[in-house]
């Protein structure tokens, strides 16, 4: 739970992010996402150079599904340590992470593929119909794309905002063409597993506010 001071800090810290972004084209659902994205990397290019987009259906597909108890698979371990913790167990939603699983790497050798790509694809059940967070992993991203695009899952969101130099703008600029596939990414090589965290937080949040109204 969030203590008043902190809560001061923080309502204070997003009135300085409205303040010195001014006017913007995002509505009123996607920018609580941008400015909670720029609150935690204290980089306003998420609303600039490397500004966020957002699919038309992203919000309330992530909405929905988060409310429904969907899995939520991430890449890396990082992307957990940024959630709030209560959220996940206010509305039962498994947290899945593979990377660190011995068995992970055994066949990410043996078929000669980054362990982020086998993570994903051993998380096939949890992808269909569930969230993915990749803030860290292009390869990951690029892994589940395949698998939409084979028809093999059907994401309810996917968030692909990872970090990087090789490939990162690339898998973004490959997701943001899928029309049918709901997704939250945003153009460049930043991102990372705060952003990932963050885009997750400010959608409870959102469900938070709507179920309250």
């Amino acid at each position: 739970m969030q203590t008043k001071r902190g809560q001061s800090i923080e309502d204070a810290s997003m009135q300085m992010i409205d303040d010195e972004i001014g006017t913007h084209h995002y509505n009123e659902k996607e920018w609580p996402i941008v400015r909670r994205i720029i609150h935690s990397t204290a980089d306003f290019d998420f609303a600039g150079d490397n500004k966020v987009i957002f699919h038309k259906d992203a919000i309330q597909s992530g909405m929905t599904a988060l409310k429904n108890g969907c899995s939520i698979v991430v890449d890396v371990n990082g992307v957990i340590g940024g959630l709030n913790k209560q959220n996940p167990k206010d509305f039962q939603n498994k947290i899945i992470c593979n990377i660190s699983d011995p068995k992970i790497m055994e066949i990410a050798k043996k078929e000669n593929k980054t362990r982020s790509q086998i993570s994903m694809r051993t998380a096939l059940s949890d992808i269909d119909g569930g969230i993915v967070a990749i803030g860290n992993a292009p390869t990951a991203l690029m892994e589940v794309i395949n698998m939409v695009k084979e028809g093999i899952v059907k994401p309810a969101l996917i968030i692909g905002i990872p970090v990087g130099f090789i490939c990162a703008s690339e898998s973004k600029e490959e997701l943001s063409r899928l029309e049918n596939t709901p997704f939250i990414t945003n153009k460049g090589r930043k991102g990372g597993s705060s952003s990932a965290s963050a885009i997750i937080n400010a959608l409870y949040k959102l469900v938070r506010v709507e179920s309250s109204s």
